[in-house]
């Protein structure tokens, strides 16, 4: 079998992305707006599990959050 990426699951996705949004003085949905051009609604649809993000959308969400991380802001100040 070949090697598939590796998803932690969406309850970490998710507390990932609250402790990221805490750090940085943001809310989920400016972050998942930035980072992935979502709706207002879809932060909420993926906390009730109405929906949730492919492997490529959580991908960019991650790679977002690595590029803008405080560790960066702070590296470049």
């Amino acid at each position: 079998m070949g090697m598939l990426p590796h998803f932690r699951g969406m309850e970490q996705f998710l507390a990932d992305i609250e402790e990221y949004c805490t750090a940085t003085a943001t809310t989920p949905q400016r972050l998942l707006r930035a980072s992935i051009g979502a709706g207002w609604g879809q932060w909420q649809k993926w906390k009730d599990g109405d929906s949730s993000p492919t492997m490529i959308v959580a991908d960019r969400v991650r790679a977002y959050m690595a590029k803008h991380s405080p560790a960066n802001a702070e590296g470049a100040a």
